[in-house]
């Protein structure tokens, strides 16, 4: 088709734009520096007429101009125009939710999972002998020194709304406290991304269930307390350095002793988040004078698991007047040439929601971690 002149005659607000869109259209031929603006010489015409064969050019309203036409629908595809496509349905109005008595489908059919940059995790990992072990009530203890290299998790679960929302927004303020490792969809007790097979409903040593920021009571299963509109929230904690402290020769007292770590509230403020505020909670571990350059060189590595410690030595700096009496956690035994290191701890969040008096939690009890399948030196 030419660019020969149209029976219907073109306005000047019309000849403007085709001009606009021919030398958009086609950068290369437009005026040279010197032409007239607005202008084409002889041959740019020409050339524009053999590159522009197929434009139709003329007013918008010309009788012969075809609505351009509509792409064939795909059913994969989702209409941002359509409200019911922003509220879980399809466009035909169907639910995309997993309907009632459906199980959340895990992993693909090898267990993997299968999203770009997704952990590959081989099964027979001595994690997860580990809490196949707690799911069937063989192991009820605190997980300090166990699955030595993988990485352990604080756990949090609240239910769907602001108090969920909150906590998030609490983490992402308070890494030291709350270095985030993973948050489940919404109702979902399968961390997909760091431990292959697990639920959190069943694969935690040991239970905090908290009403109106009181502890109600400890369960070694939360099954049944499991809210239908769950959030689930998994925090780095720093038992996932043991093995690299014991590899470099540095002793773990509370293990050794055959007890949980101590813990403690200082006087540090957290930031806040929404309805979210309080204190950070600290663990104590003791070590030798001689091996506190080595320790602080080993945990600062681990930023997703509290990292370094944040005061070594003198624990009124921090607000706590009497090691020998922690609020979380058991007494450990000090000798003489040792000194208190204390790490942030992911007990803070439940001293936070407690304070915040939020009206239900589930958490880990104290000392009692989730173990993942990942590497406890893992870059996130």
């Amino acid at each position: 088709m030419s660019l020969s002149s149209s029976a219907t005659p073109l306005s000047e607000e019309d000849k403007l734009r085709k001009m606009e869109l021919l030398r958009a259209a086609l950068p290369a031929c437009q005026p040279q520096e010197g032409s007239p603006a607005n202008t084409f010489t002889k041959e740019e015409l020409e050339e524009l007429r053999a590159a522009l064969t197929g434009l139709k050019t003329g007013p918008r309203d010309a009788p012969d101009a075809k609505p351009a036409a509509m792409p064939k629908k795909n059913d994969k595809m989702m209409d941002i125009f359509d409200p019911k496509a922003w509220e879980g349905e399809s466009p035909q109005g169907g639910d995309s939710s997993p309907q009632d008595g459906q199980e959340e489908k895990a992993d693909d059919d090898d267990g993997q999972v299968s999203w770009y940059g997704a952990p590959r995790i081989p099964q027979g990992l001595v994690s997860q002998t580990f809490r196949q072990k707690v799911r069937q009530g063989l192991f009820h203890g605190p997980t300090n020194a166990q699955c030595p290299g993988f990485l352990q998790c604080n756990l949090v679960i609240l239910p769907e709304g602001p108090h969920s929302f909150d906590f998030l927004l609490f983490c992402q303020r308070n890494k030291k406290a709350c270095p985030l490792i993973e948050v489940c969809d919404v109702g979902s007790p399968f961390p997909h991304g760091v431990a292959r097979g697990a639920d959190l409903r069943t694969d935690v040593p040991k239970y905090a269930i908290y009403r109106d920021g009181k502890l109600d009571k400890e369960v070694s299963d939360v099954t049944e307390y499991w809210p239908e509109k769950s959030v689930a929230f998994l925090i780095g904690c720093s038992f996932s350095y043991d093995g690299a402290l014991l590899d470099a020769g540095i002793p773990l007292r509370s293990a050794e002793q055959g007890k949980n770590v101590p813990m403690y509230r200082t006087n540090l403020d957290c930031r806040p988040a929404g309805s979210l505020r309080g204190k950070m909670v600290v663990s104590m571990k003791p070590i030798s004078a001689l091996d506190i350059a080595k320790e602080v060189e080993i945990t600062s590595k681990y930023p997703h698991a509290h990292g370094g410690p944040v005061c070594v030595g003198n624990a009124a700096a921090i607000g706590i007047q009497d090691i020998d009496k922690p609020e979380w956690g058991d007494t450990v035994q000090m000798r003489p040439d040792e000194v208190p290191v204390f790490h942030a701890c992911g007990v803070t969040p439940q001293s936070v929601l407690m304070e915040s008096k939020v009206p239900f939690a589930i958490t880990h009890s104290p000392g009692h971690m989730f173990v993942t399948d990942l590497p406890s030196d893992i870059s996130f």
